[in-house]
């Protein structure tokens, strides 16, 4: 398997997903600006994210794919079977019986994470809760989905299934925001319209690779099973890993729902921006690596494990470098180009701009993380990324002090992406001393030839960025003026930096990698 051409797979199809998700919060800014409302919606929605997370996408995942794969590498098809399906049973079951609870104590949670809403906006808040408090077990059960298509080389459906619930949030903002009341309702309606759908969609690929899981009613057989044992004594540590970042969230929702109205909004729209490099690289390149490095681990070849993270980390600084730059230079005008309409004024785009910036300082850590921390799941070493996500929240925690009450929501931006790059700086120097990764030779010269063709980029973003009046674009077809200029700049400072590579004698070749 070509692992450039799977990660530039599942890179492209996440982009059609990220591109809806853009389009989702362009609505949502449109109709509902930044506002209370707006930060109910933000905490509402993230409840049960923070138990995707937990259950799936995080910890569930982690644990689960490398036994899966080594499974499938040494075992019968029959027991690759019953481990899909004592997993699936197990965690179907946990999920109902969460998601169940969650919808009666929703008051309780909303308190403890964002106890500073306004009180018509915490009414609105737990209302959403209680409705979208089941999209969690869908989009848990999505992501199981998405691990058993990913070990089988999988990668279309997955990466393209989050495009559903952005389609349906912006087909909900559309037609219901008129007949909600309030008018956010409509977005919680789409949400779980979309979870059922993403859900749906996996179906027909699983049935065709004949992995579809089969959950059945005894709960306590498939939970006594070995394998979900051992996907279970995997998952508790990795649980804990990801619920420190989850209390890391949950702590700076609460402290920005005591800062000025509209504040858990910005940093949303910030992180939605985020998300477009973060997803593309970060989560594209992490979802080919682990089953990679779990089938070299199985294999025990430790120079091809070593020689994956080294193709990981370049590809990171490669591309993860002149996003950081380019979100650092030219924040304002992709936030006005993109949410500086309707209820979403200019002083909404200044906060969001800053809060863009202060995330955008830690965007290699943050991606850098998504490809180092593979290196222990695969070798199911959940423990220490564990020990290292504690000293990094007792870290951010410690930066929102210093940095909030001096930069207010762009304070808790800037203590995230610190702790990420903490956070990576930690794993890198783990993997280093284990011996799991020992860096290629010419790892000096090719990040100074990137470092050097950062200068190019930077000079026509900031030229581009200083030139314009980008939140108060006047005149006829000022929108559509305003965004080409912004497309040809950006165009422009790509072609740049990659001309620059080029020069350099860097060639894409150079990080093809078959596996």
């Amino acid at each position: 398997m070509n692992l450039l051409k799977a990660a530039y797979t599942v890179s492209l199809l996440t982009l059609v997903s990220r591109i809806t998700g853009l389009l989702r919060e362009v609505l949502v800014a449109r109709y509902f600006g930044a506002s209370a409302w707006t930060d109910a919606f933000n905490v509402a929605f993230r409840l049960p994210n923070l138990l995707r997370r937990l259950f799936a996408e995080g910890a569930f995942s982690q644990a689960f794919i490398p036994i899966l794969a080594q499974s499938r590498a040494q075992d019968s098809e029959a027991a690759n079977r019953k481990l899909i399906d004592d997993v699936a049973t197990s965690l179907a079951w946990i999920l109902a019986a969460v998601s169940l609870g969650g919808v009666l104590i929703a008051p309780a949670l909303v308190f403890l994470t964002a106890s500073g809403l306004h009180p018509a906006a915490f009414d609105a808040a737990v209302w959403m809760t209680r409705l979208m408090f089941p999209y969690a077990g869908l989009i848990s059960l999505v992501a199981l989905s998405a691990g058993i298509l990913n070990t089988w080389k999988h990668f279309t459906i997955p990466s393209l299934t989050p495009a559903l619930l952005n389609l349906c949030v912006i087909a909900a903002a559309i037609l219901l925001h008129r007949v909600m009341h309030p008018p956010i309702y409509a977005l919680a309606v789409g949400v779980v319209v979309g979870g059922v759908l993403q859900l749906a969609l996996q179906w027909p690929a699983l049935k065709r690779y004949a992995v579809l899981p089969r959950i059945h009613m005894n709960f306590l057989a498939a939970w006594r099973s070995p394998g979900v044992k051992r996907v279970v004594k995997q998952m508790l540590p990795a649980s804990m890993a990801v619920s420190v970042a989850q209390v890391s969230l949950v702590i700076n929702t609460q402290i920005a729902s005591h800062l000025r109205p509209g504040s858990v909004s910005w940093l949303a729209y910030a992180d939605r921006l985020m998300e477009f490099p973060t997803a593309l690289l970060g989560v594209a390149l992490g979802s080919v690596l682990l089953p990679s490095l779990s089938r070299a681990h199985a294999a025990d070849d430790p120079r091809s494990y070593s020689q994956l993270l080294d193709w990981g980390l370049r590809l990171t600084l490669l591309l993860a470098l002149p996003c950081a730059v380019a979100l650092g230079v030219f924040a304002k005008p992709l936030i006005a180009i993109l949410f500086n309409y309707g209820h979403f004024n200019a002083f909404d785009v200044d906060q969001t701009t800053t809060a863009l910036r202060a995330y955008g300082l830690g965007l290699i850590g943050l991606i850098g993380v998504k490809i180092l921390a593979p290196g222990f799941y695969a070798k199911r070493d959940v423990r220490t990324p564990v020990k290292l996500a504690i000293v990094v929240l007792a870290g951010t925690q410690l930066m929102n002090l210093a940095f909030v009450p001096w930069l207010a929501h762009a304070g808790l931006a800037l203590a995230i992406s610190c702790g990420a790059l903490l956070n990576a700086a930690l794993l890198f120097r783990g993997l280093r001393k284990r011996g799991s990764y020992k860096p290629e030779p010419g790892w000096a010269a090719f990040a100074a030839k990137v470092a050097l063709a950062q200068m190019p980029l930077a000079l026509i973003l900031y030229w581009g960025a200083s030139h314009f009046p980008w939140a108060d674009w006047g005149g006829p077809f000022g929108h559509w003026k305003r965004l080409g200029t912004a497309f040809g700049l950006m165009g422009a400072a790509a072609a740049a930096y990659f001309s620059s590579l080029a020069l350099t004698g860097m060639r894409p070749g150079d990080f093809l990698r078959r596996e």
